[in-house]
């Protein structure tokens, strides 16, 4: 009835009043100013004004319809919270991770679920992320032990190797211990990889000092490979076994390590003063403290080898080429170089232009060690006892000076041989099967006026006489007696 819709419609009024004076005291509490207090005032008077043409029952029907359209937004908004307030709590479970903050009973708007949305997108990336990274470590850390024959020994530990990999607690913290473990576990099989490399080392040089049989060194074969713990057990009790051995056989031990002390003297060109400066190498008491001092002394060497064996090396290898390349070249200033040689004059030749221009450049590299070493080490580089730098510029000088006096003797050989070919007569030489070009023919003359001259190469006389020229006035030298005899002056006109 008429009276039943004004009763309602005066209900929606004061409704609307109580409403809007809750709006009112609201805005007050948080602290709205008063200017916008009125613009949001203005606003809820647009949505309550009487529609134009509108009845009230038709304002009352459009009221409910937004009302219900409002209250199923509602009921989507809070239980789409509710699903992403689950899947944070899951997450912060595995993460250790403080809940997004955002009020559990207020109606979210849309911006607050699109930001909670890639909150939990980001968070669930980093889960997986974390648990990547777990699964990673654990590996390791399993490996690791199994490598050092060990069991879990903590509570932690036991949650790593043997908890469902879903269930662990991916924190910060846990990511963070599990890199420690796996440090300190990874420490602990380097240090037992080092131990079980010192104990090999160890057995090696006793195995060789002592001589020791095949047969006993293939016994141990399976641990001279792996350093598992019963690895490092098997490898120290042969140490200690060969080091009862040692002390049992003093003097063959001694010696060879004798031998391998004089090896290093001549790899790192020790001189006689270095080598007389180990008093105990002539000591004769083959006692435990002579042996630790010539295995003291064998590593110091050795270290020292080591530490510049690339220097050495080029030393060495400077030695080498030089005496090859004197060995070629001597072998190149042979008169008889020509006579049975094969193929090889051409291939020497080779090596020794090649070996000719390859020694300055070693020469000029280990000038550039031997500098940095001698800074190094702040004194000078010697070898046997001489500078070796020094020592090389004066074997090319004596090499210099020994060509120079070959050339200046083969010179004076061939002026003497000049000399005595014009005085005595040139000998009889047994002829070569090839001819040099220009040299005349026995028997063919050449006549000017009755006159027969033979015609003498240029350089053969000059190269005797210091590089004058021979002229034709030059008198001939003397005929041999069995030749005046057959050019006596009747025979000379028949």
């Amino acid at each position: 009835s008429r009276r039943t819709h004004e009763v309602h419609a005066a209900e929606s009024v004061a409704y609307l009043n109580r409403a809007l004076v809750r709006l009112q005291d609201i805005w007050e509490e948080i602290g709205i100013p008063e200017e916008q207090r009125l613009q949001r005032t203005n606003e809820v008077h647009k949505h309550i004004k009487e529609e134009e043409g509108c009845t009230m029952l038709q304002m009352e029907k459009n009221s409910r319809t937004r009302l219900e359209l409002m209250q199923e937004h509602k009921k989507q908004r809070m239980e789409e919270l509710k699903g992403l307030i689950s899947k944070d709590t899951e997450l912060c479970g595995i993460l250790c991770t403080t809940p997004f903050c955002i009020d559990q009973n207020s109606i979210p708007s849309l911006q607050q679920l699109k930001t909670y949305h890639a909150y939990l997108d980001d968070l669930t990336k980093e889960k997986e992320r974390r648990h990547e990274e777990f699964v990673s470590l654990k590996k390791d850390i399993i490996v690791c032990m199994d490598d050092l024959e060990q069991h879990p020994e903590t509570s932690f530990e036991t949650d790593v190797m043997c908890e469902d990999e879903e269930a662990f607690c991916l924190s910060d913290e846990n990511i963070a211990a599990l890199k420690l473990l796996l440090s300190q576990l990874q420490d602990r099989k380097t240090e037992n990889e080092r131990r079980c490399s010192a104990f090999r080392t160890k057995i090696q040089e006793l195995w060789e000092r002592l001589h020791i049989p095949q047969e006993e060194r293939e016994a141990l074969s399976e641990h001279m490979v792996t350093s598992k713990k019963r690895n490092i057990e098997a490898l120290q009790a042969e140490v200690e076994r060969l080091e009862v051995l040692k002390i049992q056989s003093m003097r063959s031990v001694i010696e060879s390590i004798r031998a391998e002390i004089a090896l290093y003297w001549e790899k790192c060109f020790y001189s006689q003063e270095q080598q007389q400066a180990f008093f105990p190498y002539h000591a004769d008491d083959f006692t435990e403290e002579l042996l630790n001092l010539h295995e003291a002394e064998v590593k110091t060497l050795e270290k020292y080898y080591i530490d510049h064996q690339e220097l050495f090396e080029g030393v060495t290898k400077w030695r080498e080429n030089w005496t090859l390349y004197l060995e070629l070249d001597k072998k190149a200033n042979d008169p008889g170089r020509f006579n049975n040689r094969g193929g090889n004059l051409l291939k020497e030749e080779k090596q020794r232009t090649d070996l000719q221009k390859s020694l300055p450049k070693l020469e000029k590299t280990l000038k550039t060690q031997i500098d940095a070493w001698e800074q190094e080490h702040d004194k000078e580089f010697l070898v046997n006892g001489q500078k070796f730098l020094e020592y090389v510029q004066q074997q090319w000088e004596h090499h210099h000076t020994e060509k120079e006096k070959e050339k200046l003797e083969r010179q004076l050989k061939k002026t003497k041989q000049t000399q005595e070919d014009m005085l005595y007569g040139t000998a009889k030489r047994t002829p070569s099967k090839r001819r040099i070009a220009g040299t005349p023919t026995p028997g063919k003359v050449r006549r000017f006026n009755g006159t027969s001259t033979l015609s003498t190469p240029t350089s053969f006389l000059n190269s005797g006489l210091g590089g004058t020229m021979c002229q034709s006035s030059i008198q001939k030298p003397p005929l041999s007696a069995s030749k005046v005899r057959s050019l006596s002056p009747d025979s000379s006109h028949q």
